[in-house]
């Protein structure tokens, strides 16, 4: 069965906007289409294919670019001031306003948090469009009031656009609302701690970076779980294991600048995730807001999307700067310290991509990579989703038919680049998977 949301305006659907995207389905069995979009399946994961055909820019991806383009600015090293934030928690708190805010209108899905006052359901697409305008607006507004060059014309422009009238007044105190709540929640989140000088390890295993990047990120509140270490991997291995040294010796021999052994296929998938994570990211994600047929689904879709992404980035780190493991390159040029008689030492080993300055384990990659698999998977009903991703870097697109083979390939990239143990990059997929099934078993759930 093929089921397929194709271009529409119905004025009996409140939440929809006319998109040039599909999104197709297809189950073999029990399968069948929710109210709002998706498809409710029965048959299982192996039964079930979403093909997600990217389309034009909507209001929802339109003001996530906004938000993005806002935010993404450098922060001070060991906190961030008010108008230096931090890209991923900010863009999140944009997203889970908008989702509020469509969420008041189509009533399709349960609130992050905040219902508004003003009753707004059912009232029809002026509504939604002015929801998800205001929303971003106030939020973007509350956090860099000094900011408006970035959205302030989007904002006069987009909300002259909605028709005037009962269903835009409403959109737009019922977003003002859920605004004002979602930043009321956010607020003292933890950002402004000032974090004592980094002192680096000297010891085998020990992390060598100086100065080095994110502490603040295990310090700003979470979104959806308990606290950034509720799910911390175990500590990593012994640099005197066995299993430490297949890992370094794996590294060693293909991951190295000058090695003969990694080919140009593996060169290329290395390089292809070495673009800065936000842009790279953020730009990915926001293709899936395009790509369902209601505004709704779209900022349902992203909220996940990002709120995943941002929690489980942020245990990651938090991981990171509780067990301080250092990176490969220092485990080979170091391996006459670590009491391990299967590793050697190289004291002139480059990593054939340059590692980031924070520490290894878990490997943060897999961790955002597994965060959005995970988010999709729960949206989509299956993780056989085929799909697209593009790096800057390499000028190339991926293509993937299933959100295993993304974790997969990401997975080798962090290895065959140098900058992670295989060890560690499991660690980062497993951890990311516990944070965001933790998220979407207790949030956007459906209506009762």
């Amino acid at each position: 069965m093929t089921l397929k949301q194709r271009n529409h305006r119905s004025l009996g659907n409140p939440s929809v906007l006319a998109l040039v995207a599909t999104v197709a389905f297809t189950a073999c069995g029990g399968g069948g289409s929710g109210s709002d979009g998706t498809v409710a399946s029965t048959a299982g994961d192996l039964e079930k294919h979403v093909v997600v055909s990217p389309g034009p820019s909507n209001l929802v991806s339109k003001w996530n670019e906004i938000a993005f383009n806002t935010a993404a600015v450098p922060v001070s090293p060991g906190g961030a001031t008010p108008e230096e934030r931090v890209a991923g928690p900010d863009v999140t708190t944009v997203q889970l306003a908008v989702y509020d805010a469509a969420m008041a209108v189509a009533a399709t899905h349960k609130p992050y948090a905040i219902v508004p006052a003003t009753s707004v359901a059912g009232a029809g697409l002026d509504a939604m469009q002015a929801a998800v305008i205001e929303s971003a607006y106030r939020v973007l507004k509350g956090l860099f009031p000094s900011r408006g060059s970035l959205y302030e014309a989007a904002y006069v422009a987009d909300m002259s656009a909605v028709p005037d009238g009962e269903g835009k007044v409403l959109g737009r105190q019922a977003a003002s609302e859920v605004a004002a709540g979602i930043l009321a929640l956010r607020a003292n989140d933890g950002r402004e701690t000032v974090l004592p000088a980094y002192v680096p390890g000297t010891g085998p295993g020990q992390f060598r970076g100086i100065n080095p990047v994110n502490r603040i990120a295990p310090y700003i509140r979470p979104f959806t779980t308990t606290s950034h270490s509720q799910f911390r991997p175990p500590a990593p291995y012994s640099v005197q294991s066995a299993a430490y040294a297949a890992d370094l010796n794996e590294i060693k021999a293909i991951a190295g600048q000058t090695s003969t052994q990694r080919t140009p296929a593996q060169e290329e998938i290395a390089r292809f995730y070495t673009e800065p994570p936000s842009p790279y990211t953020a730009r990915n994600m926001r293709q899936f807001a395009t790509a369902n047929a209601t505004l709704a689904d779209n900022a349902r879709v992203l909220a996940m999307l990002w709120t995943g992404w941002t929690d489980a980035l942020s245990g990651c780190f938090e991981a990171k700067y509780h067990y301080n493991f250092w990176r490969p390159t220092s485990g080979i040029n170091f391996a006459d310290t670590d009491d391990n008689p299967l590793t050697q030492v190289d004291s002139t080993w480059v990593p054939f991509v340059t590692t980031p300055n924070h520490p290894e384990y878990p490997a943060a990659h897999t961790c955002g990579g597994a965060a959005m698999m995970e988010a999709l998977r729960s949206f989509y009903g299956t993780k056989n989703i085929t799909f697209d991703f593009t790096s800057t870097v390499t000028g190339t697109t991926h293509h993937f038919s299933h959100t295993e083979h993304f974790l997969d390939e990401v997975r080798n990239g962090r290895v065959w680049g140098g900058m992670h143990f295989r060890t560690s990059a499991d660690a980062g997929i497993e951890q990311a998977k516990n944070v965001t099934q933790w998220m979407t078993q207790r949030y956007f759930q459906r209506v009762d």
